[in-house]
């Protein structure tokens, strides 16, 4: 299955593109996209196992912290967005 993966500031630049286009086997977790992605690109995302507090990751606009986090299940045409800390004032 395929879904999409968005990256914002600091973390596209990272990347190196806006959007990659991922294929990924049935019953893949955001936190297994997330698990390879540090390992491609150094994306600094986890905290003591879990996705850092400043860092946002949504699964189709919606921050995976109101659904089940890191064990939360994609599906085939997902989109998976993943914002670094921002600060501002």
């Amino acid at each position: 299955m395929d879904v999409e993966l968005r990256f914002f500031a600091t973390f596209r630049e990272a990347v190196g593109q806006k959007v990659l286009e991922r294929e990924v086997e049935p019953g893949t977790t955001v936190g297994e996209v997330l698990d390879d992605l540090v390992a491609e690109y150094d994306l600094d995302v986890y905290e003591d196992g879990d996705i850092r507090s400043q860092v946002s990751v949504m699964k189709n606009g919606t921050d995976v912290y109101h659904l089940d986090g890191i064990d939360t299940a994609l599906a085939d045409g997902d989109a998976v967005s993943v914002f670094p800390p921002v600060a501002g004032g």
